[in-house]
């Protein structure tokens, strides 16, 4: 086993993440079988309206001109994140979870894996995302390729505009990393998980301290939505 897995906190970090992700994941794929998806879309703007309040509490912390401009990118990423996936079907919303969760996964596990091995003494995003590896986003972006075109071809279908998936979900990540640091933020529920009724309510999302928030959770989604329906919108 690799040696990150003996690492204390880095275990009780995936433990929480898988154990929280493949409930949600049950969750969302009885509810993409149900009424056409439309619960696992209400369950998505709930989420949406969760992370928009975790982004307001950052100005506790850090407010003027600057931040609050980029507060309301994020919240329009939010909201047509959410409009995006209220119009699409079921075969859409598997090809955003491969794409972008498939991104997010491999990037994780592969950055703790092999982050530094290959190529050494270097960072992709230094001064955005620190911790982020050229082994864990190269590979992540490889994987998440591979795993929308095994879907579009298992489908029969060219809905290659999904390839972008991977790439859009690295820059939502980045953005909302960026955001968090002109907010002086490490976590987006660091603040909002001091009220009581949030902390109960995060720990569905493996939101204990130091595990992020439901922002975190989303907002490679969230981006990722938008792009494509600009795009959908523009083009198709």
């Amino acid at each position: 086993m690799p040696k990150w897995w003996y690492n204390v906190d880095m275990d009780k970090n995936f433990r929480v993440r898988v154990i929280c992700g493949l409930g949600l994941f049950a969750v969302a794929l009885i509810a993409m079988y149900t009424f056409d998806a439309v619960p696992f879309k209400i369950l998505f703007g709930v989420f949406a309206i969760i992370a928009g309040i975790e982004l307001l509490s950052f100005f506790k912390k850090v407010a003027h001109f600057k931040n609050v401009i980029l507060a309301i990118i994020e919240i329009m990423f939010l909201i047509y994140g959410s409009m995006f996936i209220a119009q699409i079907g079921v075969v859409e919303i598997w090809y955003l979870i491969f794409g972008v969760c498939g991104y997010d996964i491999f990037a994780y596990l592969c950055g703790k894996m092999l982050g530094g091995k290959i190529i050494k003494n270097r960072r992709p995003f230094p001064k955005i995302s620190k911790n982020k590896t050229w082994e864990g986003t190269i590979l992540g972006l490889t994987i998440s390729i591979i795993l929308v075109l095994i879907l579009t071809t298992a489908l029969g279908r060219a809905d290659y505009i999904y390839l972008l998936c991977g790439p859009l979900a690295l820059m939502g990540d980045l953005f909302e990393s960026y955001l968090k640091r002109q907010f002086k933020v490490k976590d987006s529920n660091e603040i909002v998980i001091k009220n009581k009724f949030f902390e109960k309510l995060e720990i569905l999302v493996g939101g204990t301290e130091g595990h992020g928030g439901y922002l975190d959770r989303i907002d490679s989604i969230a981006f990722t939505a938008t792009v494509l329906l600009i795009l959908t919108a523009l083009f198709f």
